[in-house]
C-alpha cells in the first residue's frame, strides 16, 4: 500500500511528448505513455492500490533527523529529491531528455539517477506499474542481462538497473537494493516503447553525466531566448517551463494540465480529465510565451490551429470544438473508471471529458487574440480559414451557451463569452486592416459593435454596480477581470472600478478569488470548490492596471506563497491552503506569467 501524498508534494519531468509526477518521497506515482493523454503505466496517485508506482529512495526510516528536500536544478527540468541523514547526504535525480521532434515517438526512457555525495546510504528501487489505468494484467520477464521486461496490453516498460532487479516479494513486480558511497552513482532507466523491445546495456557513469548534461543544455538554451528581466525571474521562468513541458513537441499543441481525476475538493466530484488542448488555454498560454519572447511555440499552435479550422465543423456544427487530442483528434469520450478508488478517495475517476461537445464562444476571442500577437498569421490560407470563421460568428454570436467554466447546468447568455466574441470581431479588424487582408468590414464592425451595446445594456447589473455572470443574474463572475486587458474598458473607468470593487466584497477572500458562487448560480454539480489560481492572478494584474499596486503586490506576494516547495501550481487552493485540482495547472501558471508582467510595467512606470 502507497499513501498518498498531499497534490503540491511534486515535481514534474517530462520530454515534450510526456510527463511524469515525482513526489518528494521519490516516487513517480503518476506516467501515462507514449502521449500525455495515454493510458497510463504509473496512477497510484489515483489510486494507491491498483494504480501503480516506482519508488527510488535512501532508505531513512526510523532514522533520527533524517529529513528529505526536493528542488529543481536551475532553469531545467531536472528533479532533484535529496536525502539527508547523519550517516550521509545522498540524492536521486529524474529527468527525460526534450524530444522537440515533430515526429510523435512510442519510445520514452525517463533516468532515475541515485548519487551520495558524503558518507553512505543504502537505497530501494520497487517498481509496479499497472498499465491501462490498472485495468489491465501485464507479465514480467527477468531478462539475461539484468534488466527486467514489463509486458502490457499495447505497450511495454524495459527496466534496467545498475544493481540487479530481483522479483518484488508480491509477485510481477521488481526490486532492487543497493549501497552507495561517497562519489558513487546508480542509474534506474524505465523506457516505455510499444515496438519490438530490444535489450540494451545500463548505462554508464559517463553516459549518465553527458544524459543530464544534455537535459540541462535544452533548458538553459530555451531560456535564455526569454525576454524576462523583471523582479520574479525564477517564478516566471518555473512558470514557462511548466508550460513548455505541459506543450506537446510533435503538433505545438498545449494542454491544461498533466494529470486527470484529482478532485477540486477532496472527496467530491469535480474530477475531470484536463490532459487535452483547450483552445482557450492553449491561446492563452501562446499569449504569455510571446509576451516573453517564445516566439517557436506560438507558430507551431498556429499551424495546430490552422488545421483544426481546415479540417471542418466539429459534432456540434461550430468550427471549432473547444478542445481536443493532442494531435488534433475531436473524440473525448467520456467514460468512469470504477475500478479506481480516486485521489483519497475522490470519486468518480473520469477519463475523457463529456465538455468537449459543448458550446462556449469565447474560445473565437481567445483564439484571435493569440492569432494577431504576431505578424505571421498563417499566410493567406490561415487568414482565409480565420475569416470564414469570423464571416461565421457575425451570424452565431447572440445565443446561450456553457461558459468559460463548462457548467453542466444549462445554458446562459454568459457576459464572458460574448466578451471575448467582441475581442474576436475587433482583432480580426486590426489585423485585416494592418496586413491588408480580404475582409467583410462592415459586417465586421456591425458585429463587433452590436455585442459591444449587448454587454453594456444587459451585462451590466444597476444593483449590483458590476458587470454581471449573465444577463439573467446578478451573480459576479471572475472571468470578467479580463475585461480591461482585452480592451473593452479602460483599467481605470469608473465602471470597471465598480466591478472591481464588487468582486472585493463577494469573491475575494484574504487575497484569494473564487470563479463565482456556485450556490447563488448553481453549474449542475454537487460540492464546493477552492479560490481558483487563474483568478486569483487576474485579480491581480486588474488592480495593477486600475493604479492599486499596493493591493496588487500584497496580492501577488501572497499567492506566491501557494506554490508548493519546486514552484508549480494545481489549480485551486482550499480552505486550509493546500493545493487542489488537476496539477500542475497551465491557467495557473500563465496568469502567474500575465500578472508578473503587469505588475512590473506598472511599478516601473510609477517609479519613473
Amino acid at each position: 500500500m502507497y499513501d498518498y501524498p498531499q497534490i503540491a508534494d511534486h515535481g514534474m519531468v517530462g520530454d515534450l511528448q510526456t510527463a511524469a509526477l515525482v513526489s518528494d518521497t521519490g516516487t513517480i506515482d503518476w506516467w501515462c505513455t507514449p502521449r500525455f493523454d495515454s493510458p497510463s503505466l504509473f496512477a497510484s496517485i489515483l489510486d494507491s492500490e491498483r494504480g501503480g508506482y516506482c519508488r527510488l529512495a535512501a532508505d531513512l526510516d526510523g532514522t533520527a533527523g533524517a529529513t528529505i528536500r526536493q528542488l529543481y536544478l536551475a532553469d531545467t527540468a531536472v528533479l532533484v529529491t535529496r536525502f539527508m541523514a547523519p550517516g550521509g547526504v545522498g540524492e536521486v535525480a529524474d529527468f527525460m531528455e526534450p524530444a522537440p521532434s515533430a515526429t510523435p515517438s512510442s519510445r520514452h526512457r525517463l533516468v532515475r539517477v541515485a548519487r551520495v555525495v558524503r558518507g553512505s546510504l543504502p537505497f530501494t528501487l520497487v517498481c509496479r506499474p499497472r498499465f491501462d489505468y490498472g485495468r489491465a494484467p501485464h507479465t514480467l520477464t527477468l531478462l539475461d542481462d539484468g534488466s527486467a521486461l514489463f509486458h502490457g496490453p499495447g505497450t511495454d516498460l524495459h527496466v534496467q538497473a545498475s544493481a540487479p532487479l530481483t522479483l518484488h516479494p508480491d509477485g510481477g513486480d521488481v526490486t532492487a537494493r543497493f549501497t552507495l558511497q561517497a562519489g558513487e552513482v546508480a542509474a534506474v532507466t524505465l523506457t516505455s516503447d510499444i515496438s519490438d523491445h530490444h535489450s540494451t546495456r545500463p548505462l554508464t557513469r559517463d553516459e549518465v553525466r553527458d544524459s543530464i548534461e544534455a537535459c540541462r543544455s535544452f533548458w538553459h538554451n530555451w531560456v535564455r531566448t526569454s525576454s524576462y528581466r523583471g523582479r520574479w525571474y525564477e517564478m516566471v521562468h518555473r512558470s514557462a517551463i511548466t508550460l513548455k513541458l505541459l506543450t506537446y513537441a510533435p503538433t505545438g499543441a498545449p494542454i491544461a494540465a498533466a494529470t486527470m481525476g484529482l478532485p477540486e475538493q477532496i472527496g467530491g466530484e469535480r474530477n475531470w480529465d484536463y490532459r487535452y488542448t483547450w483552445i482557450r488555454d492553449a491561446s492563452l498560454s501562446v499569449r504569455v510565451l510571446i509576451d516573453l519572447g517564445f516566439v517557436e511555440e506560438a507558430q507551431a499552435f498556429r499551424l495546430w490551429l490552422r488545421d483544426r479550422l481546415d479540417a471542418g465543423s466539429s459534432e456540434s456544427g461550430e468550427p471549432l470544438q473547444i478542445m481536443y487530442r493532442v494531435d488534433g483528434d475531436p473524440h473525448l469520450t467520456e467514460e468512469v473508471l470504477d475500478h479506481l478508488e480516486g485521489y483519497q478517495k475522490s470519486a468518480p475517476v473520469r477519463v475523457g471529458n463529456a465538455a468537449a461537445d459543448q458550446i462556449q464562444l469565447d474560445i473565437y476571442g481567445e483564439a484571435a487574440d493569440a492569432l494577431a500577437q504576431a505578424q505571421d498569421i498563417g499566410g493567406v490560407r490561415g487568414w482565409q480559414s480565420f475569416a470564414g470563421v469570423l464571416d461565421w460568428l457575425a451570424g452565431s454570436w447572440d445565443r446561450p451557451d456553457e461558459g468559460v467554466w463548462e457548467t453542466r447546468g444549462g445554458r446562459q447568455d454568459f457576459t464572458y463569452s460574448r466578451l471575448m466574441t467582441w475581442v474576436a470581431f475587433d482583432r480580426g479588424i486590426r489585423m485585416a486592416t494592418a496586413y491588408s487582408r480580404p475582409a467583410d468590414h462592415a459586417r465586421w464592425m456591425g458585429a463587433r459593435d452590436a455585442v459591444f451595446n449587448q454587454i453594456i445594456e444587459r451585462g451590466w447589473n444597476p444593483k449590483q454596480e458590476a458587470f454581471v455572470q449573465h444577463y439573467d443574474t446578478d451573480v459576479l463572475d471572475a472571468s470578467l477581470l479580463l475585461m480591461p486587458r482585452v480592451g473593452f474598458v479602460a483599467p481605470r473607468d469608473p465602471a470597471w472600478l465598480s466591478t472591481l470593487d464588487a468582486m472585493d466584497r463577494e469573491l475575494v477572500s484574504d487575497s484569494l478569488v473564487y470563479r463565482y458562487n456556485p450556490t447563488a448560480s448553481p453549474d449542475g454539480l454537487r460540492g464546493s470548490e477552492g479560490t481558483f489560481n487563474l483568478c486569483s492572478f487576474f485579480y491581480v494584474e486588474a488592480l495593477a492596471r486600475a493604479g492599486r499596486l499596493h493591493q496588487a503586490r500584497y496580492a501577488f506576494d501572497k499567492m506566491l506563497t501557494y506554490a508548493n516547495h519546486v514552484g508549480l501550481f494545481a489549480e485551486e487552493i482550499g480552505p486550509s491552503g493546500e493545493q487542489l485540482g488537476n496539477f500542475p495547472q497551465a491557467f495557473t501558471h500563465l496568469a502567474l506569467i500575465g500578472a508578473a508582467l503587469a505588475l512590473d510595467e506598472e511599478l516601473d512606470r510609477a517609479g519613473r
